[in-house]
């Protein structure tokens, strides 16, 4: 492999990993301020328990995630120098306000909620946790808005050779980053409802602390079923952007080779990259496709070789992620609505808590479809259509590289060994017991 390879496949690799923690922070943090909000408002002990025993879950959580994402801030200085250079006035700006602003806020808040609880009123207390949720939240924002310049460049212009910031309310008002920023966020939430209704009815098979179990659960319940519809619809939004602002990554997200009007959508194909072609194509629903990316049945979408081959993206990942993701997309409602069915009797239904504990990874592994189509997708562009990927990437030698992404799989290990150990022990010990 060259360093290019070796540079994709360590930024990928380190992405992905902090992955795992970024969504749960967002999507826990806010059910927890839900639960300390219930308790400060009817002061039901119930809230309180719940609020400290899902909390501590969020803080071990939100820990290991800081470790795994400064890493990755390093890496546009070693392993992409280049970028750097090249994007670093407009592309910089964004993280920094993420780092200073955003950042600084939760850790600030979020010490003082972990070691306030004698110390500040009930309703201070409560509002620590609020402005931790809205300021990881934030920090959200700005990370997406510095990707969503990458997928759709605006408010530059080139200049001495490298893409200069023209116009930051252009940029941080980019409506692709906004979309962006909405459907990962309600995945987020979706992630907290599915990780809450996992854990409960982990205890609930056990018939363990039945009354707090059964509260978090349906309370997980309600968020992972309001928001799978929101990032259902709002995903069927942000794919109708990706058709006009990212035509190629359509195309390759439905293995699309030829520009059609009236492109049909076929509900089985397999896509052949080598021979420009799908192998299978069965169930085409005639202008389905058109309609959904342009809300006309005879609009023409662009196929994969109205492109050179160079400049389309790896076609197989991106058509297999896609459908990963709508298909895990479309069973999480019809989860949700099957445990609203069963929520009155949930001890009995054994069936549906097994199910409901081995989905904790589905919405993960959904999330990471997501990524790799959105960055597997705009391949070979690093920032779409003013600078490839190819031409971003540090002049330093292989080795290097290859050292750095053994060090970074080792220590990615212990960590993600690291937060599996902690989150199980504390998620099997269940709450503190009630004082007498």
């Amino acid at each position: 492999m060259d360093v290019l390879m070796l540079s994709r496949l360590q930024f990928a690799m380190a992405t992905m990993f902090h992955f795992i923690f970024v969504p749960l922070t967002l999507g826990l943090s806010v059910m927890v301020a839900i639960m300390e909000t219930y308790y400060v408002r009817t002061g039901k002990e119930v809230y309180l328990r719940m609020t400290k025993f899902w909390g501590k879950l969020f803080v071990i959580n939100f820990v290991l995630g800081v470790v795994t994402g400064i890493t990755l801030e390093f890496q546009f200085g070693t392993n992409w120098s280049k970028y750097s250079e090249y994007v670093g006035d407009i592309f910089g700006s964004l993280l920094a306000i993420e780092a200073t602003v955003a950042f600084f806020m939760e850790s600030t808040f979020l010490a003082a909620w972990i070691f306030g609880w004698k110390k500040l009123s009930a309703k201070m207390h409560c509002a620590c946790i609020w402005i931790v949720a809205i300021a990881s939240n934030m920090s959200a924002v700005w990370i997406i808005l510095a990707n969503g310049w990458m997928q759709n460049p605006v408010g530059y212009v080139i200049r001495n050779g490298r893409a200069e910031l023209e116009n930051f309310i252009t940029v941080i008002t980019n409506p692709f980053a906004w979309s962006q920023f909405l459907h990962n966020g309600f995945g987020a939430l979706v992630v907290g409802g599915f990780f809450i209704m996992g854990i409960s009815a982990y205890h609930l098979l056990r018939k363990n602390e039945v009354e707090f179990f059964t509260t978090s659960f349906k309370m997980g319940l309600v968020c992972a079923f309001i928001f799978s519809i929101a990032v259902a619809v709002q995903g069927h939004g942000h794919a109708q952007e990706v058709a006009h602002v990212q035509p190629a990554k359509l195309a390759a997200m439905e293995a699309l080779w030829e520009t059609t009007d009236s492109a049909p959508m076929y509900l089985l194909s397999v896509p052949n990259e080598a021979k420009e072609e799908n192998s299978i194509e069965l169930f085409g629903i005639p202008g389905g496709l058109s309609f959904l990316a342009f809300n006309s049945f005879d609009a023409p979408v662009k196929g994969l070789k109205a492109w050179a081959k160079e400049d389309r993206p790896p076609v197989t990942v991106t058509f297999l992620a896609f459908r990963l993701m709508v298909g895990l997309g479309t069973l999480f409602p019809l989860l949700c609505i099957w445990a609203w069915i069963k929520r009155k009797n949930l001890v009995e239904n054994k069936l549906l808590l097994r199910v409901m504990l081995y989905s904790i990874p589905l919405p993960y592994i959904a999330i990471w479809a997501g990524w790799a189509i959105a960055e597997v997708g705009r391949q070979p562009w690093i920032v779409y259509g003013i600078m490839k990927t190819s031409d971003a990437v540090s002049p330093i030698v292989t080795s290097q590289v290859a050292f750095s992404f053994i060090g970074l799989t080792l220590l990615y290990t212990i960590l993600g060994t690291c937060e599996i150990f902690l989150l199980t022990k504390f998620a099997r010990k269940g709450p503190e017991p009630v004082k007498a």
